[in-house]
């Protein structure tokens, strides 16, 4: 699933149609898709996982899911989901979720919680941390009210580096950790998309789909932890369980 830095990425690709304006619409998407014929880009924008292709009094959102990718005059074989003609040129989305927001998307989202905007809030994440104690690391960082933007890969890295045991209950780790939790779920975010246009991500991988840890060279463990059952891994020793 892309991650909120991916988002970022194809976000600035398509900045160039803003104020261009769709002349065709295909695919095998639900969406009303006659609403976006002739209709011109006003802004290319994101929170978290979400891409947001704004319109004169609507939006759509696209959500790339596990394995959705999208090209700029380029085709694959793969059914289209959405296909934007211009003039000169095209884009083309697939195997991705659309939806037509008809809301203000200040009313539609809380753009406080994306790590990677300009008014994410470090203080309103650790207010929600506090609202249910008992829920494990591995799926705070993963709800995207809290710290949209952040998929698997970032949760991995990110408890990895502040050496907190995926297992860890929120409600029980010291201020000082909790605040390295929030801190880091932001700073990993940025790593990962400098790395990401450098084409290295994976040479910076500490933890993720590794087998030995690069700190104590022990073995490391893979499960399928938490609500969403995503694959994780860690090291028990030098990654300290809170419980």
């Amino acid at each position: 699933m892309p991650e909120g830095p991916s988002i970022i990425l194809v976000k600035e690709a398509l900045q160039g149609f803003i104020g261009k304006k769709i002349r065709t619409v295909k695919g095998n998407s639900k969406i009303e898709k006659s609403r976006l014929e002739n209709q011109k880009i006003t802004d290319i924008r994101s929170w978290g996982k979400h891409l947001l292709i704004c319109f004169e009094g609507f939006t759509l959102r696209i959500h790339f899911l596990m394995f959705g990718t999208y090209l700029i005059n380029e085709r694959k074989k793969t059914p289209l989901r959405l296909s934007f003609g211009f003039k000169n040129d095209e884009i083309n989305f697939y195997t991705c979720a659309t939806r037509i927001i008809d809301e203000p998307l200040e009313e539609s989202y809380d753009f406080s919680a994306d790590v990677m905007g300009e008014r994410w809030s470090a203080r309103k994440a650790g207010t929600k941390l506090k609202t249910d104690p008992n829920r494990l690391v591995c799926d705070v960082l993963l709800d995207q009210e809290i710290f949209s933007g952040v998929g698997n890969i970032i949760k991995n890295e990110v408890l990895f580096r502040i050496r907190v045991h995926p297992k860890s209950k929120v409600g029980k780790l010291p201020p000082k950790i909790r605040s390295a939790l929030i801190r880091e779920a932001r700073i990993y975010s940025f790593d990962f998309l400098k790395w990401k246009r450098g084409f290295e991500l994976k040479k910076h991988w500490q933890i993720y789909t590794k087998k030995t840890c690069p700190r104590d060279h022990t073995v490391v463990l893979k499960e399928y932890l938490g609500i969403t059952k995503r694959r994780t891994f860690y090291c028990e020793k030098c990654q300290k369980l809170y419980r």
